[in-house]
């Protein structure tokens, strides 16, 4: 299941929006993006995994041909997207490669992550770019999605992508200084600087319409940190032109408005994995790897499995068992059935050889995986997961 490179309080998904970017439709601030570019810059010396998500495109080709206004035909729109789309990557790529950082245009429609095999293939696309030190720069694929297929604006895409990487956060930069406890121009509104995203007072704080530019607002961003929160993810929701925002965010001090999840981001996910009840097969395994996985909080790796049943997918959820078939753990398989039978009791550097490539070294990751009751271990389990804890390289009992 695609996971950030790094530690996941490392990732940032940080979103910028069209009235931002277009500075409300007078063309794109360049001024602005250098600043992002340079803040990314940053973060990246700092071994941050940064994934941005911009809008833009539609505003850049209203500014191109002169509109006063967004027009509202899907044709045109999609039009001005083709047009625009040229000048914003044009602008990302002055802006970033004066940082001396590579950048990779990424255009998804909601198909591509509502598919489990394109999903999973979002994710290691972005996972491997990343790796590369390249920025991937996404945007919705407005020219060939269609009004049923969109994601309804870039907030939720943020959302998608962000639930994807795991991410510690997701930046929601706006033209405006976060959430209000009303409508910014009402008197007296104040400005929320934290709350729990479920809180259902937010509802009534969130003004419900976007700009002239976009297709957003405050409604689309409340939504998006909840959507973000189901993964863990901290939203914060910030003014673009604040003083270098982002690295407010990664040192700890974020401006504008902080969005709480219900449960951090392992225990959400953690939580989530246990209150999964359709297994589409099962993984038995060895002694010593069961021992692993309850005892040294480990990966599973192919060598520890003695038999695969069931017909599933990369991505799906399975079962592991113990030797007398007991459910000891689920979690998400990096392989399909086919291959994990082909892999199965094979050591991880063998994977490449046998399937002509490889996902991951794992057949499910330890974040991935939740343990199920606790299992009765013969005396020999022990002995062979202590001998891996000796030799954590050699894959003795199964398990990472």
């Amino acid at each position: 299941m695609p996971r950030c490179l790094t530690n996941m309080n490392q990732c940032m998904v940080v979103k910028v929006g069209s009235s931002v970017l277009s500075n409300h439709g007078r063309g794109l601030d360049l001024q602005l993006m250098m600043s992002l570019a340079q803040q990314i810059a940053s973060l990246r010396r700092d071994a941050w995994q940064v994934v941005l998500v911009s809008s833009g495109a539609v505003a850049a080709g209203v500014a191109r041909l002169g509109l006063q206004h967004r027009p509202a035909r899907l044709d045109s729109l999609q039009a001005l997207a083709a047009m625009g789309q040229v000048d914003l990557m044009a602008a990302y790529q002055h802006c970033f490669a004066h940082k001396k950082l590579r950048i990779a245009q990424v255009l998804l429609t909601y198909d591509d992550l509502r598919d489990r095999r394109r999903y999973l293939n979002t994710g290691s696309v972005l996972r491997r770019l990343l790796g590369l030190g390249v920025i991937p720069i996404i945007n919705e694929n407005d020219v060939v999605a269609t009004e049923e297929l969109r994601f309804g604006d870039n907030d939720t895409l943020s959302a998608l992508v962000a639930n994807l990487q795991e991410a510690r956060w997701l930046v929601l930069l706006t033209d405006q200084a976060g959430l209000y406890d009303r409508h910014p121009d009402e008197p007296g509104a104040q400005l929320v600087s934290k709350a729990h995203v479920n809180e259902p007072w937010l509802d009534g704080a969130a003004a419900p319409q976007g700009g002239a530019m976009g297709r957003g607002g405050m409604a689309s961003k409340l939504d998006a940190a909840r959507q973000a929160a189901r993964g863990g993810t901290t939203t914060v929701v910030a003014a673009a032109r604040s003083h270098e925002p982002l690295l407010a965010v990664a040192a700890g001090q974020p401006p504008g408005t902080v969005l709480l999840p219900a449960a951090p981001a392992l225990q959400a996910r953690k939580s989530w994995l246990a209150a999964q009840r359709s297994l589409r097969g099962t993984f038995q395994v060895d002694d010593g790897a069961v021992h692993a996985l309850h005892h040294g909080k480990r990966s599973l790796l192919a060598i520890g499995v003695q038999a695969v049943t069931g017909t599933f997918e990369r991505g799906d959820m399975v079962g592991c068992t113990d030797s007398s078939g007991t459910l000891i753990a689920q979690g998400l398989s990096n392989y399909p059935s086919q291959e994990a039978l082909r892999i199965m009791g094979c050591p991880s550097h063998t994977i490449a050889a046998v399937l002509g490539y490889a996902h991951e070294p794992e057949l499910i990751h330890r974040d991935n995986l939740v343990l199920i009751g606790s299992p009765a271990l013969p005396g020999d389990g022990a002995a062979d997961a202590a001998r891996a804890a000796e030799t954590p390289e050699t894959e003795i009992s199964g398990t990472r």
